[in-house]
């Protein structure tokens, strides 16, 4: 049996969490840095426990006002901090709800920064302790690795790819994709090569895309289980 997860970010006060949890396998939980709260948090958790969903930490830069979308240039030591608060926090209130983080995952700039910027990836990986780490090809998954800590390669169906194999700016025509049976066939088409199919949480049709998907890794032989 092919075994493959299907990620969602959650918690961040823009979709229907409890009808994503629904769907998905593991669970990006904002922490409160560029979206979310404490008591979003808990209630994530608590319905991602009564799912069987596995909890991640969503980490991002320090900005609310812009949805963590706004590539900052910060110090190590602030963002290894800003990271080990969001982490922490999250930490605590999962296990509170009965569950453990166990992956983290940088949002939005910060995802796309640590593809290239060694310092900022090494920041994250540091205020992240042992976890292990999900995204795309780049520095934060290569120094990962090197620790010696488990990498988790996603893919993005409801995104176009440029050709250097990144997602394309959200401005750019193509950049971001909305029909259903699209998305599910690019699912279907990234599931070999990945071990995570991620639907944005913030796009109006994400539910209907997550069912689609689920739907189409099914039938296409896939066992969807949490990270």
């Amino acid at each position: 049996m092919r075994i493959l997860d299907l990620n969602a970010d959650l918690g961040e006060e823009v979709t229907d969490d409890d009808a994503l949890l629904a769907v998905v396998t593991s669970a990006n939980v904002a922490c409160g840095y560029h979206a979310g709260n404490p008591a979003i948090m808990r209630a994530v958790c608590a319905e991602a426990v009564r799912r069987g969903v596995s909890v991640g930490a969503q980490v991002s830069y320090a900005d609310r006002e812009n949805f963590g979308r706004v590539p900052r240039d910060v110090a190590f030591d602030d963002l290894r901090e800003q990271v080990l608060d969001q982490v922490g926090v999250l930490t605590a209130i999962a296990s509170s709800a009965g569950t453990t983080v166990r992956y983290v995952k940088p949002h939005g700039a910060l995802y796309h920064r640590v593809l290239d910027d060694e310092e900022q990836a090494a920041a994250v990986l540091a205020g992240s302790g042992d976890l292990p780490v999900l995204g795309m090809p780049g520095a934060s998954l290569r120094l990962a690795e090197a620790a010696g800590r488990r990498v988790l390669l996603e893919g993005f169906p409801d995104r176009g790819y440029g050709p250097d194999g990144r997602l394309l700016p959200r401005t750019v025509r193509g950049a971001v994709l909305t029909d259903d049976d699209e998305v599910a066939a690019r699912a279907v088409e990234l599931a070999a090569s990945v071990d995570s199919v991620c639907v944005h949480g913030d796009s109006p049709g994400a539910v209907a895309h997550a069912h689609a998907v689920r739907r189409a890794l099914e039938a296409a032989g896939w066992e969807l289980r949490g990270l």
